[in-house]
């Protein structure tokens, strides 16, 4: 019996995941939970051969957890899945050392197909992981967006990106608005992540 634990933020999907693995001869669901803070402690507590990891915005670095997994909980293989991949990620996420990768739109038998392969001690990375490494997405924003998201990344405060790049705040502000709307971004910090994620910072 291949014992599953699944991290996911959507409950929705979580419990579709949960409910479908379940149902495989093999494969037992024996925790999930909706984010990152009790990961770990679960992982610990119930031993499990896969982890299946949603890397979400909302995590500080996407694959930090992946890392943390490899180094706390080694008998754990994490299969990682994320709604898009780039050449960025991909590599983020092997580095830390995820054994598989898989697209949020996944069909259920590759979902299955790859935690069966993490729980032999194989690899599993699906096409589409595959093939938007190969791939990379255009950059969306314009030299001078890119410049306001670069400081944004490091935490600078309106008032000093204006500062350091000699722009008036309302000029900031619009830059950060069309930077949100470009990447599809809630705010600052997502889009942050979603530059990095396709390999932008």
């Amino acid at each position: 019996m291949i014992h599953v634990v699944v991290a996911e933020d959507m409950g929705l999907l979580r419990g579709a995941l949960c409910a479908a693995l379940s149902g495989e001869e093999d494969m037992e669901v024996v925790a999930d939970v909706d984010g990152v803070g009790e990961l770990l402690t679960v992982v610990r507590r119930h031993r499990p051969q896969v982890v299946v990891l949603a890397l979400t915005p909302e995590l500080p670095d996407p694959v930090e957890m992946v890392a943390r997994i490899g180094v706390e909980a080694p008998h754990a293989a994490v299969l990682a899945m994320s709604p898009r991949w780039s050449p960025a990620l991909v590599e983020a996420a092997l580095a830390a050392g995820a054994r598989g990768l898989v697209g949020k739109e996944s069909s259920l038998e590759e979902l299955v197909r790859a935690i069966r392969a993490l729980a032999t001690g194989e690899r599993a990375i699906d096409p589409a992981a595959a093939v938007a490494a190969l791939s990379p997405p255009e950059i969306p924003l314009t030299p001078r967006e890119m410049d306001v998201l670069r400081m944004a990344a490091e935490g600078s405060p309106l008032k000093e990106i204006a500062c350091r790049l000699f722009l008036a705040h309302g000029t900031v502000r619009n830059h950060l608005s069309m930077i949100l709307r470009k990447t599809g971004a809630r705010n600052r910090s997502e889009a942050v992540w979603h530059a990095r994620r396709n390999g932008w910072l």
